[in-house]
């Protein structure tokens, strides 16, 4: 390929998407300036381990990295699929890891099955339950096909011993869609997942989002995984709450100790009412996807037939704005936004609705043998 036909881009930021528009689009990429102006330049473990996972995914990729580290050259191969085991940096969680593969997953050769294992609820990301409550109902919309995600065991930060399962079948092309109508909040679950905390002090945490809760709507239920196996490696909790509308729609909100800065003399009543207000302020973003799933969703709709696709989305977090100047630059699909400002009593938010016409992207790989 032609030198002037390379993708150029410059920074760490947003490694995660120009690599995966890369390997989709079939772009060759390079990243230059990765950290060169840092006490500690280049690429960091768990970006390493990121790009082992994409070779691990694909057949014939060429990848280059300098000996400084601070520049990245990649040349995807063919999306393989079949099985992957990946151990997961202690870095970042496994939903670092889990955010890439869901959106490659449904392009490959043959259905991929992976297994991950590291930290499953860390700080940093989106733990492996809002991806399993939240986005795989949402994939569904898209791929009316098997998609499974199975948590076999959880892991903490710093050391780890979580592992997960994903599977998910192929797609030759990807069906357009409107999802416009957000709903009304019907029902409240959530996952309080804890290792070697005392229950009495869960059971706190619990009382206190129902108090909560209660008063807004009588359909909540927490579930408390809590376990004290002699293999764990590390103590914490996390808690996700997550909403459902009446059409489908879902909101959900990751909360622990070091994402609400609450030190660990937090009372379990303050850290449940707070983890409430958070999923409220959520909610309250509007849309038909949390912020989580907004590039998840983008991505789908770009690469659906040609047809035009449309969803409602509530404020637009940065990492989307980025992720749709990538989308521009990749497959130079660009979007329709109409916003508008909703007052909800004495509150207001931004409603975007986004459309775009499918680039009509193929999956030639499925089914060839």
């Amino acid at each position: 390929m032609a030198e002037s036909s390379i993708l150029k881009f410059q920074g760490s930021n947003y490694l995660r998407q120009r690599l995966v528009l890369s390997t989709l689009s079939g772009c060759e990429t390079t990243i230059s300036n990765i950290r060169d102006d840092t006490d500690e330049p280049g690429l960091t473990e768990y970006e390493a381990g990121l790009i082992r996972l994409l070779d691990k995914m694909t057949n014939g990729s060429t990848i280059h990295i300098n000996e400084t580290a601070t520049k990245l050259y990649y040349n995807p191969g063919i999306l393989e699929g079949g099985k992957v085991s990946h151990d997961c940096s202690l870095q970042r969680s496994i939903g670092y890891y889990l955010e890439p593969i869901i959106m490659l997953a449904p392009f490959a050769k043959e259905p991929f099955e992976v297994t991950l294992t590291g930290i499953t609820n860390g700080t940093d990301d989106p733990s492996v339950d809002h991806y399993r409550m939240c986005t795989v109902p949402l994939l569904k919309k898209f791929i009316p096909s098997q998609i499974q995600l199975k948590i076999n065991k959880r892991g903490f930060p710093p050391s780890g011993g979580g592992e997960i399962y994903f599977s998910c079948s192929v797609m030759r092309k990807m069906k357009p869609l409107q999802l416009t109508d957000p709903g009304k909040v019907k029902k409240i679950r959530g996952i309080l997942c804890a290792q070697s905390i005392p229950k009495a002090y869960l059971n706190r945490i619990t009382s206190s989002c129902r108090a909560s809760l209660n008063p807004a709507l009588p359909d909540v239920y927490i579930f408390l995984d809590s376990s004290r196996a002699k293999d764990e490696l590390s103590k914490g909790y996390s808690l996700l709450l997550a909403s459902e509308s009446t059409t489908g729609v879902t909101h959900a909100v990751d909360v622990s100790l070091a994402s609400l800065a609450m030190g660990e003399d937090v009372l379990p009543e303050e850290f449940g009412s707070r983890a409430v207000q958070l999923l409220f302020e959520e909610i309250l973003k509007g849309g038909c996807a949390d912020s989580v799933d907004q590039p998840i969703c983008l991505l789908f709709m770009a690469l659906g037939d040609k047809d035009v696709s449309k969803i409602q989305l509530g404020n637009l977090t940065e990492y989307t704005r980025e992720f749709l100047r990538n989308i521009k630059a990749f497959f130079g699909q660009v979007y329709k936004i109409e916003s508008k400002r909703v007052e909800v009593g004495d509150l207001e938010h931004i409603e975007n609705t986004l459309s775009c016409l499918g680039v009509g992207y193929c999956n030639y790989s499925k089914g060839m043998k």
